[in-house]
């Protein structure tokens, strides 16, 4: 199967997990996945929701870990550039100190059910966010520390990405453009600019075409980016039939764009060479 990812909006890793839902990836292979890696404390949810008029397949992780931040978690995701600044030092639960550094999260990864091709495209995935969060912080890319709720979040949405094309069987990704915000959006230590910092970082090391749009706010989180990153074989779009189309929410809504992921499945014109 041929793929194209439409990042008119930006791209996260749940809008991926969306879209290739609604295109007929199994929910069921992604929930077995996810329960195979033994984390505890979230909820997956699936529903669908519209956006701006448009209906699109709602995939989310609700975090139950820390029962103050209960309604924060679509925040949470969309900052994991920042997730190991936030130390909850007010939760002293045995849990506060899980899924810390790469060799944690490998470690996670390792133990899930599920092929080495998934394995992976999943540490692949995190490697590429470590390296971008170790130039933003300028520390060591094993010092990179995701902090537990975004740990939690990351994995589950870089698992399932993997999990989900293995399911498709996709043998090519086209990517359009990625297209991201300007401005500056709030986290722990004031304010980031957008593009964050590791979007920039995996966007230059990566080779990655970026356009700026008239629209404030994070469109591209740094998952969303990796995820590109790794798949991307730079495969030139030209001539295509569409065959299906899926269609991932996110969370939030923008001034002047849609907040969803179009990922076509698609067949190309081999002849015409």
């Amino acid at each position: 199967m041929k793929l194209y990812f439409e990042m008119y909006s930006g791209i996260s890793g749940d809008m991926t997990i969306g879209a290739l839902l609604d295109l007929g990836a199994s929910r069921e292979k992604l929930e077995n996945a996810i329960k195979s890696l033994n984390i505890t404390g979230y909820e997956l949810i699936f529903s669908r929701t519209k956006k701006n008029g448009i209906d699109a397949y709602n995939f989310d992780v609700e975090l139950h870990n820390h029962p103050d931040e209960e309604h924060h978690h679509h925040d949470e995701y969309e900052h994991h550039h920042d997730h190991h600044h936030h130390h909850h030092n007010h939760h002293h639960h045995e849990h506060s100190h899980e899924h810390r550094n790469l060799k944690d999260v490998y470690e996670i990864i390792d133990r899930g059910d599920f092929n080495d091709n998934i394995k992976n495209n999943a540490k692949k995935i995190f490697d590429i966010i470590a390296n971008s969060e170790s130039k933003a912080h300028n520390i060591d890319k094993n010092e990179v520390h995701f902090h537990e709720v975004g740990a939690i979040d990351s994995i589950i949405d870089i698992v399932g990405v993997s999990v989900l094309l293995d399911d498709l069987n996709v043998e090519e990704i086209y990517f359009s453009d990625l297209y991201d915000g300007k401005g500056y959006q709030k986290c722990a230590h004031g304010m980031m600019p957008v593009p964050v910092p590791a979007v920039l970082n995996i966007v230059n090391a990566h080779n990655l075409k970026l356009n700026i749009i008239d629209d404030m706010g994070e469109h591209i989180t740094p998952t969303g980016a990796a995820i590109v990153a790794n798949f991307n074989r730079g495969y030139k779009l030209e001539d295509f039939t569409i065959k299906k189309i899926g269609l991932g929410a996110g969370n939030k809504d923008f001034a002047n764009t849609t907040n969803i992921l179009r990922v076509m499945e698609i067949e190309t014109d081999k002849k015409k060479q």
